[in-house]
């Protein structure tokens, strides 16, 4: 297919998906479905001209008509200075376990139980709703230059969905887990959950106002949010993050750094190569506040003149764009015992109500918290409800007043410590 393509075009790449999921789904406490998915498809790209081109399709014997399809679309596609790489070896990387990738549904089943079973003995009132997904993902790469990147992952995907009413009162958390290796981290996982669960049957009140405020790691994806925008080479191509043109200045406190770390076991973001053949590596993008690089795939790092970065991510359907493959939040030197135990009167952030909510690429936010907590006198006192918090990371992160020693994985692929701002603008409700 390469070289049929290469009859009428300069460059030609295929890349192949095959999956294979199991999913069990609990609603309201009860096991409620079972489903096995497989799913294979077949995407091309070609250089023809100069122009770029894509098509894809999910019946892997049309070769004919996909490649009729990517040279059409190549003849009327963007004009873009871009190399397929060559074959270079990348980082070595478990992330397939055969013991996960074979795990069968009675223990999947088994894990929702054991889920359910933790959450009700925090609250017995609570109604719980849980999918766990197994799945086994290959993907195939082969291009015009040489490249053949084979990936093989066993992901693991837990969501959890607790919902707790007392009257008019609605409790909602919304959690997700996700690893590549059989382990006891979910059970982790789970006991934060229970915590959340225990401390929110005591109410508090707090008033409006700038306080400090306190995101947990499920809360601080509010904050990291913003940076992954801003950090995204196609937004500093078009210049529209704020980061674009400031690389080498101080833009952030020192106590900030962030990372992108495809070389992580177990991790379900991790691989030798991108989806474009192109090897990962690990990379400092804000070293102790001081901006020091940006994620970028073939196309964006040849748009802005620079290399890419290994973060090409694509969907079988949807051509590749930058991504993060592990964003690392660096951990502080301040258990967070000791920083709840320094605030006198403030909010500690556990779960927003939505993300994206604001002038994302902008660094602002505003957004409703669905749990939350008011710290007073250096305890968690109580839950408040109808509360927001609003702000500017670019202005915000200027002045971390902590980072806690603990970190957790969040949304899979976010490690977050938690983050103490000294001053920000919550508003509660009346």
């Amino acid at each position: 297919m390469l070289e049929r393509v290469m009859q009428v075009g300069e460059q030609a790449e295929l890349f192949e998906i095959e999956s294979e999921s199991t999913k069990i789904g609990f609603q309201a406490n009860k096991l409620k479905s079972f489903e096995v998915e497989e799913t294979q498809g077949m995407a091309a790209r070609a250089v023809v001209e100069g122009r770029l081109g894509f098509a894809a399709s999910s019946d892997v014997t049309a070769v004919d008509q996909l490649i009729d399809h990517v040279v059409a679309s190549a003849r009327l596609g963007d004009e873009i200075p871009l190399c397929f790489p060559e074959s270079r070896p990348g980082p070595e990387v478990q992330i397939y376990d055969a013991g996960l990738a074979e795990l069968p549904p009675p223990r999947l089943i088994e894990m929702g139980e054991e889920i359910i079973e933790a959450v009700l003995e925090a609250d017995e009132s609570a109604m719980v709703n849980v999918d766990l997904t197994r799945r086994v993902r290959e993907s195939t790469l082969r291009n015009s230059a040489g490249a053949e990147v084979v990936v093989r992952k066993s992901p693991l995907s837990i969501m959890v969905a607790v919902e707790r009413v007392r009257g008019d009162d609605v409790l909602a958390l919304f959690e997700y887990f996700s690893t590549a290796a059989l382990d006891e981290e979910y059970r982790d996982f789970v006991s934060r959950i229970a915590e959340k669960l225990r401390l929110g049957r005591r109410s508090a009140t707090l008033s409006s106002g700038q306080m400090p405020v306190l995101f947990s790691p499920t809360g601080a994806p509010l904050l990291a949010l913003p940076l992954i925008h801003g950090l995204d080479g196609k937004n500093v191509y078009r210049g529209i993050s704020p980061m674009a043109r400031r690389a080498g200045e101080p833009i952030f406190d020192e106590k900030l750094s962030v990372l992108d770390d495809p070389t992580l076991d177990g991790r379900p973001g991790s691989s030798s190569h991108d989806d474009e053949g192109v090897p990962r590596r690990r990379k400092a993008l804000i070293d102790q506040g001081r901006l020091t690089g940006f994620v970028y795939d073939l196309k964006t790092a040849a748009l802005a003149g620079t290399e890419p970065t290994g973060n090409g991510e694509r969907g079988l359907f949807s051509p590749p764009s930058p991504s993060f493959s592990n964003m690392v939040v660096g951990a502080g030197k301040t258990p967070v015992e000791e920083i709840i135990a320094g605030i006198d009167r403030g909010l500690l952030v556990e779960t927003p109500l939505g993300l994206g909510q604001g002038n994302v690429i902008s660094g602002r936010f505003s957004n409703n918290l669905s749990l939350a907590f008011k710290i007073e006198g250096g305890e968690i006192v109580g839950r408040v409800k109808d509360v927001s918090v609003a702000g500017n990371i670019y202005q915000d992160l200027q002045d971390i007043a902590a980072v806690s020693v603990e970190s957790e994985w969040v949304y899979g692929g976010i490690r977050l410590p938690y983050m103490l701002l000294s001053r920000l603008n919550v508003v509660t409700k009346g």
